[in-house]
């Protein structure tokens, strides 16, 4: 078991595959000694995550969870209080990047990119500071951005919108709760994320963007912990992770 603190926990919604920035977030900060618990609506690829903490020696367990149901976020919080111990680290990472025409976009496309990609952040970044304000003052809470939180072009005007309004709601956040002892963060993707989802749906970019071309899953992973180590002197609320030959 590594060294760490005993008694708290982190909560990582949004874990997929193992190549993923959900999973590298949870592997991060399972080595840093806290009970992970990884929330996603996947039972097998959670369950794959668990095992590779575990045998690294890590604590973490899998609660399968729609984030966009307040009774399932409020089960996941719930839990990881009752089986670890004081909610310390809190990472929200739902999110599809889906893309059509405005023209050819239909309602339920635009409410279900909402539904993931903000809503859902906005029950767990509730739910979260609810438990984190009630006698504890301390935690962080850190939100997945991407390019598209800062501007929008076709055909991911939909994810952009998403993205903006949860950019809104954690900056928001971080003003009402900051005063109260909670680091709120957002982490600006830009860039593409060299992981299986891109691989699978892309596979001939990385050999295009070549050589550190794009964002290596556990270097963010890292980029969110040190967020939450941070002096609450010097806090940050956004930082901006890209590539260093990316064009910007």
């Amino acid at each position: 078991m590594p060294v760490g603190d005993i008694g708290k926990v982190a909560v990582i919604v949004g874990v997929g595959a193992s190549q993923g920035l959900g999973a590298a977030i949870a592997r991060r900060t399972a080595r840093e000694g806290l009970h992970t618990f990884v929330a996603g609506r996947t039972q097998q690829r959670l369950e794959a995550i668990v095992a590779e903490i575990e045998s690294a020696g890590g604590r973490a367990t899998a609660v399968p969870t729609d984030t966009t149901i307040t009774s399932d976020v409020e089960n996941l919080l719930d839990r990881a209080i009752d089986e670890g111990g004081s909610l310390d680290f809190v990472a929200y990472n739902a999110g599809n990047n889906q893309f059509s025409s405005l023209l050819d976009m239909d309602d339920a496309f635009f409410e279900n990119l909402w539904r993931l990609c903000c809503f859902g952040g906005f029950l767990v970044g509730r739910e979260a500071a609810r438990r984190m304000t009630a006698g504890q003052g301390s935690g962080s809470i850190l939100f997945t951005g991407a390019t598209a939180s800062m501007r929008a072009r076709p055909p991911f005007t939909a994810f952009a919108s998403a993205k903006a309004a949860l950019r809104g709601l954690s900056q928001g956040m971080a003003r009402e709760f900051g005063p109260q002892g909670i680091h709120v963060g957002h982490v600006v993707i830009d860039g593409m994320i060299d992981g299986e989802q891109l691989h699978g749906r892309f596979p001939e970019l990385k050999e295009r963007m070549g050589e550190m071309g794009m964002l290596d899953v556990d270097a963010i992973a890292d980029a969110f912990w040190t967020l939450h180590t941070q002096h609450p002197s010097a806090w940050t609320w956004e930082l901006d992770v890209r590539p260093f030959k990316e064009k910007w």
